[in-house]
């Protein structure tokens, strides 16, 4: 029994054939590697990196459980200076897998007490594309930095202060529209 990778149009599909292991012991497992350059997350991510990693399949009493490790990298800039990095994650994806055909007669399984379970196809194949896919786009970084002490850049004129740690401005540099709120207190009102 071997993973199989399918490749279809601008997507990657992770299926397993675990036919095999239906028909073994619980608690008989079986590690595959995870591999797939072209795994789209969605229309505006883009990543850098190929999703990689390892799969556990495990046979329980009624279905077969997937816990899998998967890392890749975003494309993403830098929430403070702007400059394009690739923003590393890990994500844990543990799945149930259901049966829809009965290993040993053939028939379909009642599928209306858990309507909403991850399901094998017909042929036995746990499909890990959309778990997968779902984990690493919930993993997207909401603010990534290109390292954590990123300077970011100056508020006046957008110079990267990483690049310049003592770029500085004198107040003789304030916009004359603003020059009045210099001297404005908080604390006072009128």
């Amino acid at each position: 029994m071997s993973p199989r990778t399918r490749k279809q149009p601008s997507d990657a599909m992770l299926s397993y054939n675990v036919a095999g292991l239906l028909r073994a012991a619980p608690g008989t497992t079986r590690r595959y590697p995870i591999h797939a350059d072209d795994l789209e997350i969605a229309e505006d991510v883009s990543l850098a990196a190929p999703v990689a990693g390892e799969v556990r399949l495990s046979r329980t009493g009624r279905s077969i459980l997937a816990q899998a490790v998967v890392h890749t990298a975003f494309e993403e800039h830098c929430s403070r200076c702007l400059s394009p990095i690739a923003a590393s994650v890990e994500v844990t994806v543990f799945e149930e897998a259901l049966p829809s055909i009965d290993i040993d007669s053939g028939q379909p399984v009642d599928r209306s007490a858990e309507p909403d379970a991850l399901r094998l196809d017909d042929h036995h194949e746990l499909d890990l594309t959309e778990p997968i896919r779902e984990a690493v786009s919930l993993a997207e970084p909401i603010a990534p930095l290109c390292r954590p002490d990123c300077a970011g850049l100056c508020e006046t004129c957008g110079a990267d202060l990483n690049a310049d740690p003592t770029h500085a401005h004198s107040d003789a540099s304030i916009d004359p529209r603003l020059a009045v709120l210099a001297g404005w207190d908080a604390t006072t009102t009128d």
